[in-house]
């Protein structure tokens, strides 16, 4: 739902919200989006909108309601607890990028839509924006409230709706053309939404790392690192250069990804003559590029290079750029040129915590890359200045370029700036009672429905406000929504998640065997393992006062048992196969088993089966039971999963990274309750990021060995400190060997 919010907002100018504890916590966000969509003779159409969100209820209008007192919405509609949104990343729409948000109800994917946004910024806002809305729906729905409601909660908006008139289609390619100019002005308006202080996490990873890293050189305000640990990250050396810049992430991401000539040539050395070559997926691109490098090396002939790149943000609103050398058909060698290799290499940018009351966003900007060990050993022994003269440096350069850079143009640094005002009342501009009357479609249904004003296909208005340019007004407000609370009277003690008046049964494990089979060592290979808990940072029991992190103990649960399967099509319910270990003899004697089922996507599909199972009867009292028997909404509000390449290559090491995610905010799960088990299933080619990286995963998967814990994320102090429910280690998995499983 907060994929959603953000989406909407980048396809608009701004956004803004407004929370009043006189108006039962309801909290506001509004800007312009574009509405995306294809028409009933399958022409694609993109219509600047202004979106608005009061609580649980969305209106779209033609005009900024702010300006037009007394403006009927075109379409309007609520949130609901199944509506899902997917981040599609960055697409060319008429000549300009935009970063689109994909909409779609849980239980009916026909019901779904689009809408972009300017920037990756404004994406987040409207993400975080939806979520609110989604879980005010909660609350209120968790209040109690009448059938038809609950009903109601069920069917959420389509934002694909034909349009009702074809003859009107010729006015509305005119705006389509026009609109196309549209990203490069909503880009100079920015959207302020209201950070809270907890909102980005001061530590870089939930997971321990192995890498060491030392600094070997402080230079031009930044600092270059040497990975001096023992272990193998890939051929050569890493190096990392590391820098804070007053800016945003967002500002950050944008600067990275263009490639304007004119942009580059202020801050990056080596990589200034940029051409996009191909796009793929929104998050996924190739460039080719050439450089002089006359500027290093005088000696050296012209070079060029083509190379390609994948990015992706995280819920902690941070963002990952990896950046690998390529071949691409298009793009042979030029006359002239000698065809250089670019190192691979890494960018993240993480927000850092700005003190309350200051304006001023900084964030932690990291490259890293992988440098040839011979020169770069030799640079460190006799510290001569041709290190500094190689593509490598000109690399590391780049964050000290980007620091210059952005805090050479104010703008940079002050266009996402935050801004907070203390709560207050709706002003006048928009009328109270226009909202008092309850909304009964759900918000697919009513972006989906047809227009109730004739003239909501006639763009004639839209030309005009464009032309004019109008200032999107931004109030930017911090909110409080009450979430849901369990309430509880103790913290959780492990012992007493499970029914402690219960004896436990004895588990054997040869009754219980999965197709993949369990590593009797280290050595052993495509086999499974269950480590302790020692290699992840939970929340500790002062997490809500000063954000504490502590070693995770031994899990609760016990991992008895792993399936590889090779599926046709994805299958869900897989706890209720013959061949299913949960249907044999020993798996229905069993107090309670969690049935993980992870459908990967490839060719052909895979499902990575989990097995964890107790001893005793879970606790009705603890949180364990409160998330087995609990509503989906909760579910996927609190279902976290860390990941950790304990080894492998240190790119897919940063694909794949070290924070915690809610895996029903970042992809669809389906839960199954049922006799004695509850079974998870993990749709990950349902988010297209999620798919890039396992994509990258499985290209190197029979060389990594992958580390996962699975958790109840606590969110009030009754629940803290939180306990890992299980973990698994992957040794160095073979796609072969996976075990087919007919449906």
């Amino acid at each position: 739902m907060e994929a959603a919010a953000s989406a909407l907002n980048k396809s608009g100018s701004g956004g803004s919200e407004r929370s009043s504890s006189d108006e039962k916590g309801m909290f506001e966000y509004f800007g312009w989006v574009y509405h995306l969509g294809v028409n009933s003779i399958g022409h694609e159409y993109c219509h600047l909108r202004f979106l608005f969100i009061r609580g649980k209820n969305v209106f779209m209008y033609k005009r900024d309601p702010h300006d037009n007192p007394g403006i009927k919405p075109i379409r309007q509609g609520v949130v609901g607890p199944t509506l899902m949104v997917e981040e599609l990343g960055r697409r060319k729409v008429n000549n300009g990028d935009v970063y689109v948000l994909r909409f779609y109800n849980r239980l009916d994917e026909a019901k779904k839509g689009e809408i972009a946004c300017a920037s990756a910024g404004e994406a987040r806002g409207w993400i975080e924006a939806f979520d609110h809305a989604k879980q005010q729906a909660e609350y209120e729905l968790s209040k109690g409230g009448s059938a038809r409601d609950k009903l109601n909660m069920e069917a959420e908006i389509n934002l694909e709706g034909h349009r009702p008139r074809v003859r009107r289609y010729a006015r509305g390619l005119r705006k389509l053309i026009r609109i196309g100019q549209g990203p490069e002005t909503l880009l100079r308006q920015s959207s302020k939404l209201a950070v809270r202080p907890d909102a980005f996490e001061g530590d870089s990873g939930d997971a321990l790392e192995a890498h060491k890293w030392k600094c070997v050189l402080t230079t031009a305000g930044i600092r270059i690192f040497e990975d001096v640990s023992d272990r193998k990250n890939g051929k050569g050396v890493l190096a990392k250069s590391v820098g804070v810049i007053d800016a945003t992430a967002d500002t950050v991401f944008e600067v990275i990804l263009n490639t304007d000539q004119r942009q580059r040539y202020e801050w990056d050395i080596l990589m200034c003559d940029l051409e996009l070559v191909e796009s793929y997926d929104g998050h996924y691109d190739v460039v080719y590029g050439t450089y002089d490098p006359k500027y290093l090396s005088r000696w050296h002939s012209k070079q060029d290079f083509v190379f390609s790149r994948q990015w992706f943000r995280g819920q902690d609103g941070a963002y990952t750029i990896l950046q690998f050398p390529a071949i691409h058909k298009k793009k042979p060698q030029r006359s002239g040129y000698r065809r250089a290799k670019i190192n691979p290499s890494a960018w993240e940018i993480r927000n850092l915590h700005t003190p309350m009351g200051l304006n001023s966003p900084r964030c932690l900007v990291t490259h890293t890359l992988e440098v040839d060990s011979s020169s770069w050993h030799q640079w460190k022994k006799s510290q001569c200045s041709k290190f500094e003269r190689t593509v490598p440096y000109a690399l590391l350069s780049q964050v000290a370029g980007l620091k210059e850079y952005i805090t050479a143009n104010p703008i940079l640094h002050q266009e996402y700036a935050t801004t907070i005002v203390h709560p207050k009342s709706s002003d006048g501009s928009i009328s109270s009672g226009e909202y008092e009357d309850e909304v009964q479609d759900e918000f697919y249904d009513a972006i989906a429905a047809e227009s109730s004003s004739s003239d909501e296909e006639s763009d004639d208005d839209d030309d005009k406000n464009y032309e004019k340019g109008p200032r999107v007004k931004l109030k930017n407000v911090s909110w409080a929504i009450t979430t849901l609370a369990l309430k509880r009277t103790a913290a959780p003690v492990l012992s007493e998640e499970l029914d402690p008046h219960v004896t436990p049964v004895s588990i054997n494990p040869s009754d219980l065997r999965g197709s993949l089979h369990e590593g009797k060592d280290d050595n052993d290979t495509n086999c499974w393992t269950s480590p302790s808990g020692k290699g992840f940072m939970i929340r500790g029991k002062n997490y809500l006062k000063d954000n504490s992190k502590v070693v995770g103990g031994d899990p609760l649960l016990r991992l008895i048992a792993v399936d590889w399967f090779t599926v046709e099509q994805s299958v869900d319910k897989i706890a209720l196969h013959p061949r299913c270990l949960v249907q044999s003899e020993a798996g229905k004697k069993l107090p309670f088993i969690l049935v993980i089922n992870l459908q990967v996507p490839a060719k052909p599909n895979y499902s990575l089966v989990l097995y964890f199972a107790a001893d005793r009867p879970i606790n009705k009292d603890s949180l364990l039971a409160k998330f087995v028997n609990g509503s989906d909404a909760f579910r996927d509000s609190r279902f976290k999963l860390i990941p950790s390449i304990v080894e492998g290559y240190w790119m897919v090491k940063r694909a794949v990274g070290t924070k915690a995610c809610l895996l029903g905010k970042a992809v669809t799960c389906k839960y199954f309750r049922q006799d004695n088990f509850l079974e998870i299933d993990v749709d990950i080619g349902s988010s297209s990021v999620a798919r890039g990286v396992i994509g990258l995963v499985l290209g190197y998967v029979t060389n990594i060995v992958v580390d996962l814990a699975i958790l109840i994320e606590a969110k009030e102090e009754e629940e803290l400190p939180e306990y890992i429910l299980g973990t698994v280690r992957l040794n160095r998995l073979k796609p072969e060997t996976a075990v087919p499983l007919e449906v």
